[in-house]
C-alpha cells in the first residue's frame, strides 16, 4: 500500500482523507461533509455549520476538531479541520442531512473493531504491525516494538496492582528505570534524539533494535522483582524500578565493551 492510500480511506466511492494523529486516525471533516451533503463547496458548508451553530456548539465543535496538515488536491498539505471517530459523530448530528446515517452505520462499524481487539488483542496486536509497516519500518524491528508494547503492558498492570494510579507516578517510575538503564530520563533521552520533548512522538518509535531490547530487559525485569516482592509503597516501588533498571543498564554496558561503541544513538530507526 503506497503512502497515498495509507492517508485515504474510502466511503461510498468517495476518499476521506485521514492522518495518524495521538495514537488514532482523525478524518478530513471537510471531505465527509462532501459525502454526507454531495456539496460542491463542503467548506463553505462547513462554515455555514459552524457560523449557525448557538456559542456553547461552537465551542464543542472548536474543541473535537484538530487542524491537521493533509494532503490536498494540489499535492501540497494544508492544515484541515480533522475530528476522530467519535467526535465525527457529533458533527454528524449538526449536518442536517438524510445521508448522514449511513455515514453513521459506518464509523459504528470501526468502533465495533476496536472492541473486538480489546475482546480478542491480537487483533489489535494486527492493527499495530500494520500501521508500523504502512509507516516502512522493518518486520524484525516491528516483531521487537510489538513484544516491548506487550512487556510495558504487563509493567503498568503490575504497578496497577502495587496501588501505583497516578500518571506522575507512572512517569517518575518510567524514569528510573530509563535513567539506570540508559543514563537519561526519557525527557533527556528525546533530548538527545532530537525529538521535541512536549510532542506526541513516541520515543520509543525513534528506537533502533538494541535500544528497544535493553527497554525491554529493564522493564521486564522490574516486573519480575516486583511480583516477588510486592512492595507496597511508592518508595519501594521506585527502588524496585531502579534496581530492574539497573540490570538492564550493566547489561548495557557490557555490550558496549564488545561492541567499542555506545547502544545509545541519537538517530531514528527510519533516518
Amino acid at each position: 500500500m503506497d503512502e497515498k492510500q495509507n492517508k485515504l480511506v474510502i466511503f461510498q466511492s468517495k476518499n476521506i482523507r485521514r492522518t495518524w494523529h495521538e495514537e488514532e486516525w482523525y478524518y478530513s471533516v471537510i471531505d465527509i461533509i462532501e459525502v454526507l451533503t454531495d456539496s460542491n463547496k463542503p467548506r463553505d458548508y462547513w462554515y455555514r455549520v459552524k457560523k449557525r451553530s448557538n456559542k456553547e456548539e461552537k465551542i464543542e465543535l472548536s474543541t473535537i476538531c484538530r487542524q491537521l496538515k493533509l494532503t490536498a488536491v494540489d499535492g501540497k498539505k494544508y492544515s484541515t479541520d480533522c475530528a476522530n471517530s467519535e467526535s465525527i459523530f457529533r458533527i454528524i448530528q449538526s449536518v442536517p442531512s438524510p445521508k448522514a446515517e449511513p455515514f453513521k452505520q459506518w464509523l459504528a462499524k470501526l468502533g465495533k473493531e476496536r472492541l473486538d481487539e480489546i475482546e480478542n488483542p491480537e487483533l489489535a496486536q494486527e492493527r499495530m504491525k500494520a500501521i508500523y509497516e504502512h509507516k516502512g519500518y522493518p518486520a524484525d524491528w516491528i516483531d521487537k516494538r510489538l513484544r516491548g508494547i506487550a512487556i510495558r503492558q504487563n509493567l503498568t498492570d503490575e504497578w496497577k496492582e502495587r496501588g501505583i494510579e497516578n500518571q506522575r507516578d507512572y512517569a517518575i517510575l518510567t524514569a528510573e528505570i530509563s535513567k539506570a538503564t540508559f543514563g537519561m530520563t526519557p525527557s533527556q533521552y528525546r533530548q538527545h534524539k532530537n525529538i521535541p520533548v512536549k510532542s506526541k512522538i513516541n520515543l520509543r518509535d525513534n528506537m533502533d533494535d538494541l535500544e528497544l531490547i535493553f527497554t525491554m530487559l529493564g522493564e521486564r525485569v522490574t516486573t519480575e522483582i516486583s511480583k516477588e516482592e510486592k512492595p507496597g509503597t511508592f518508595q519501594q516501588n521506585r527502588n524496585v524500578a531502579k534496581r530492574g533498571g539497573t540490570v538492564a543498564g550493566n547489561a548495557r554496558k557490557e555490550t558496549e565493551k564488545e561492541l567499542g561503541r555506545s547502544v545509545v544513538t541519537d538517530k531514528n530507526i527510519l533516518r
